[in-house]
């Protein structure tokens, strides 16, 4: 790779979901030019959900994909260049930093917001993937509200899934929470609370082998780990809340990165340990995970961003200022 080739941003935006576009959105207000990289997945987790009617402003609700495409054009329309392709490398031990672009082009940044959001992690069934937004979800919290008074299933057995089931138990008449194993791995106060919920059943030692359904879901076929027993259980959803993978491996030996794969950054900011890189959306959020709060950290990472360039540029004009006072005199 020629580094002579290589293209040189002030701004670098990972990522085009939520958190992405938003900073997009605030950096090319600022006159910044930002260059967004897609990724894999544009439009991050919201292009793969149906109706969306938590996000403010759209009182009817709104699709997924519809809302990313206003997010997109919004950006687009204050200068925002696009780009396909995911960064495969990163260098950020130097200044500019180094992002390699699908293996092959080399971009320079001052400054650079990641974005890459995390992938919920799934069961792996063909018919999961095909259903995934008709009645197989990731987030409760999202998509709940679709299953007014029907029977749904959620798989995992750990804090996130057992919240999600006694969320679920506000908008479902029943809720089977489905687990591999004989006992919870959630908090012992959230199970004391689960087992409380009449609606919530539970189904041990088993596994979901696969999701039934031409269109929508209408059933799973379940199987008892101990018996080798396979049965079908009729339900109208299935929720996964086996837990989320963030997309960050690029960065670890460079950023500070927690056990589970979340970036860490300062208290109130979107500061990484780098100066001059920055983290937002569920790339960094570990607690919340919604499209609302990643809009919020995204907002954030442009502010940050651009606060932080104008104080390297006021250093630079700082240390012009003095080479060229000592030049004149003498």
């Amino acid at each position: 790779m020629n580094v002579l080739n290589s293209e040189h941003r002030q701004v670098i935006i990972i990522g085009a979901g939520s958190a992405g576009l938003t900073a997009a959105i605030y950096t090319a207000r600022a006159n910044l030019k930002p260059l967004v990289i897609r990724g894999s997945e544009p439009g991050g987790q919201l292009a793969t959900t149906t109706e969306v009617e938590n996000y403010p402003g759209f009182v009817n609700g709104i699709l997924g994909p519809e809302l990313m495409q206003h997010f997109e054009a919004q950006a687009a329309r204050f200068g925002t260049e696009f780009r396909y392709g995911m960064i495969t490398s990163v260098d950020f031990s130097r200044r500019p930093f180094r992002l390699i672009l699908d293996d092959d082009q080399v971009l320079l940044a001052d400054a650079v917001i990641i974005a890459t959001g995390a992938s919920p992690k799934y069961l792996g069934l063909e018919n999961e993937k095909r259903l995934l937004g008709h009645g197989v979800s990731s987030c409760a919290t999202c998509d709940a509200a679709f299953f007014q008074e029907q029977e749904v299933a959620i798989v995992g057995g750990g804090d996130t899934a057992i919240e999600d089931a006694i969320f679920l138990t506000r908008f479902c008449s029943k809720v089977y929470v489905i687990h591999r194993r004989k006992q919870l791995r959630a908090s012992k106060i959230l199970q004391e609370r689960a087992f409380a919920k009449e609606k919530i059943n539970f189904i041990w030692n088993t596994s979901v082998e696969d999701v039934l359904g031409e269109d929508e879901v209408e059933g799973l076929l379940l199987k008892n780990r101990e018996t080798e027993e396979t049965y079908i259980l009729s339900v109208a959803g299935l929720f996964i809340a086996i837990g989320y993978q963030p997309n960050t491996r690029i960065f670890q030996g460079y950023l500070d990165i927690d056990n589970k794969g979340y970036i860490s950054t300062l208290p109130g900011s979107t500061y990484t340990n780098i100066a001059g890189v920055f983290a937002s959306g569920d790339a960094q959020d570990y607690v919340y995970r919604q499209a609302a709060t990643a809009v919020g950290t995204g907002c954030m990472a442009a502010i940050d961003a651009e606060r932080w360039l104008e104080s390297q540029n006021q250093v630079a004009v700082t240390f012009s200022d003095k080479w060229g006072k000592l030049g004149t005199s003498n």
